[in-house]
């Protein structure tokens, strides 16, 4: 997950130097950028929900094999939260675009 992060951190960085010009010529170029910080936007949201969901079906696949008498709670509780997730990706996306 550190890696991650550092991949990820200096995009924030950057959108955020983007968005408050300063110097001068960087209106110019914050609004060249402009339609590219949503799109890293929505793609981050979508990545961190597929990462989440992913962990999530691992981790229950390895309950399941630790306990396979509850499977029908693990499975219940797996689906509510990759839900939950979906969810939360979909509105970020949705914000991001509008």
């Amino acid at each position: 997950m550190n890696k991650l992060f550092a991949v990820l951190a200096p995009l924030f960085v950057a959108s955020t130097v983007m968005a408050a010009p300063e110097a001068e010529g960087a209106a110019e170029a914050a609004a060249a950028a402009g339609p590219m910080v949503p799109g890293l936007a929505a793609g981050l949201a979508v990545l961190g929900a597929g990462l989440g969901i992913g962990r999530i079906g691992g981790t229950a696949c390895e309950a399941t094999a630790r306990q396979p008498e509850v499977k029908g709670q693990i499975f219940t509780n797996m689906l509510l939260t990759a839900a939950l997730i979906e969810g939360v990706a979909f509105a970020a996306v949705i914000l991001v675009g509008g």
